[in-house]
């Protein structure tokens, strides 16, 4: 008696997620390119950014601690 419960319980919830699924309006190819280009290029001027500032704050120390 358990173990049908459970199982339809786990079939109620996978037509669930599949008709949740087919709600979803996937991106164009265009979209995704485009935000592809946009994380890249956050990730590359965020990272330079604290890059020179890690040189910045070790050029400094270094000239403190001499």
């Amino acid at each position: 008696m358990q173990n049908k419960k459970f199982f339809r319980k786990l079939i109620d919830f996978i037509k669930e997620a599949i008709a949740e699924l087919k709600k979803v309006v996937w991106p164009s190819r265009k979209d995704l390119k485009n935000s592809t280009i946009v994380v890249i290029s956050t990730i590359i001027i965020a990272s330079t950014f604290v890059g020179i500032i890690d040189l910045v704050f070790v050029r400094l120390l270094t000239l403190i601690i001499k």
